[in-house]
């Protein structure tokens, strides 16, 4: 063959090898970049049209000092500009200690209305004497308590404006996703709005602050002074109001929690209304269905609000509830865990008939429940005790006996003069709980009461062990117990039937 038609060919064939490569380069280029490998978009325009409805928070408090002729140490004095001045005042914070002195404070807020209405945290205002809010325009205006609310720690606050401030608009919390954006402004350690933008690491978080935890959890940026401020989705509607965060050195670790507007919105609607909460309330001590609960009570799974204890005269006892039902539902809406039961709860209005459904001997029953009005004045109601008709035990069966792993003694007259038991106790005391039983690691101690077994009461040894008999035909392996303390506090433990 030809040199020259070899040299043709080979070049033939490098013309084409450079031009697919040219090809697969173009197309290559003209393929838009994953949307998984793009960051957020910049937050330069949604942060400018908010910052202005976001105000710091600042209070004062007079603090009373030392008393007169305290002997105790003074701060050493300083020349006025000293280098040394801010060195003395982080030693000595208090100053001299003579006499009353002010204490300052930092925080955020946002404006929910153009006539002035800010909220808050309540930790951020409580005590407080004087509150302003310090706008980022430079205004300065005192601020009025409205109300507040330490179970959620909210505030609302009101200044008189002397022209419509920028409101935000408040959203719906329940519809946010991990991993959903969020931008959270405040004054973290006094330094001014400060813009921070992270996403929903978690949402429903329970961090054993107060009963009605279901913080939404995020990674932006939450310290020191951002305590109130909002966290805003990306549509520029507040989803929360950031509130704690967990940290062992006081700053941002990425666990930051707010607390979300489908909590917080009846809360802040009813402070601006009332200057105070209503709470719905159900009046019953509940408690966690654990795993051996379930299976004491014929569940395929843990779930619903144990009934521990029911106040005297509460909404509860009325509907006819009783220690030991398991609540279901409430309203119509499902209760999963403990917890759900004082939430749904709290948003149901005062007044209202509900239905309530409660598993009682493995069979479910409906309820009507006339919702109260959570006071602390019915919350005694919990110590309070009938004039029940007395009823003795069965005192020919005094000899010990040892069932559950507990020492069980029948309530006769003189043990319940000697232990001061009131009239209304009924069961059978515990003498001694056995060592290393099932009931000693459930926290059962000696001196409380066992007043029913299997949701059945029981005032006689015998009672006891025919109701472990007839469990035990039922394949269960422990029974629910109902404990009262001699003080009359109930609560509830599932205990291994064969102690």
């Amino acid at each position: 063959m030809p040199r020259q038609f070899m040299a043709r060919q080979i070049l033939r064939i490098v013309a084409v090898f450079a031009l697919s490569l040219s090809m697969m380069s173009s197309h290559a280029m003209l393929q838009p970049v994953p949307a998984l490998a793009q960051g957020p978009a910049s937050v330069a325009d949604l942060a400018e049209s908010l910052l202005g409805s976001v105000v710091n928070i600042s209070t004062s408090q007079r603090v009373s000092q030392r008393r007169p002729g305290n002997r105790g140490p003074r701060t050493p004095q300083v020349p006025d500009g000293s280098p040394f001045q801010e060195f003395f005042d982080e030693l000595f914070p208090d100053g001299n200690n003579d006499g009353p002195r002010t204490r300052n404070s930092l925080g955020s807020g946002f404006v929910i209305s153009e006539d002035g209405y800010i909220v808050t945290n309540n930790h951020v205002i409580a005590d407080a004497d004087e509150v302003t809010a310090n706008f980022s325009d430079g205004t300065k205006l005192i601020a009025e308590v409205v109300g507040r609310d330490p179970k959620t720690d909210l505030a609302v606050l009101k200044v008189e404006p002397d022209q419509p401030l920028t409101a935000v608009e408040i959203g719906d919390s329940s519809s946010a996703r991990i991993g959903d954006w969020v931008m959270a402004i405040g004054n973290p350690f006094g330094f001014g709005r400060t813009v921070t933008v992270g996403i929903i690491s978690a949402i429903g978080r329970d961090i054993n602050s107060g009963p009605y935890d279901d913080f939404i959890q995020t990674d932006a940026s939450i310290n020191k002074g951002n305590s109130g401020g909002p966290l805003f989705n990306m549509q520029g509607q507040v989803v929360g109001i950031n509130t704690a965060i967990i940290s062992p050195t006081g700053g941002s670790i990425g666990l930051g929690f707010a607390i979300p507007t489908s909590l917080a919105r009846g809360v802040i609607d009813q402070l601006v209304e009332f200057g105070e909460t209503r709470r719905g309330w159900l009046g019953v001590q509940i408690q966690t269905v654990t795993d051996d609960v379930a299976e004491a009570l014929g569940l395929d799974r843990a779930r619903g609000a144990l009934v521990g204890d029911v106040m005297r005269g509460g909404p509860a006892e009325k509907s006819g509830m009783k220690p030991g039902d398991l609540v279901l539902s409430f309203d119509g809406k499902p209760v999963e865990e403990m917890r759900d039961l004082p939430k749904i709860v709290a948003d149901t209005a005062v007044g209202k008939e509900v239905d309530v459904v409660v598993l009682r001997n493995s069979e479910e029953q409906t309820l009507k429940v006339e919702v109260g009005r959570l006071e602390d004045s019915e919350r005694e109601l919990a110590g309070a005790t009938d004039e029940d008709e007395n009823t003795d035990g069965d005192s020919a069966d005094a000899t010990p006996v040892y069932l559950l792993g507990l020492e069980l003694e029948p309530v006769t007259e003189e043990m319940r003069a000697a232990e001061e038991l009131g009239d209304n106790i009924q069961g059978l005391l515990i003498a001694s709980v056995e060592p290393g039983s099932h009931a000693e690691d459930k926290g059962v101690t000696a001196g409380e009461i066992v007043v029913e077994v299997g949701q059945e009461p029981v005032k006689t040894i015998e009672e006891v062990k025919a109701r472990l008999e007839e469990l035990e035909k039922k394949g269960r392996r422990f029974a629910m117990v109902m404990l009262t303390s001699k003080s009359g506090d109930v609560r509830q433990v599932a205990l291994r039937i064969g102690g």
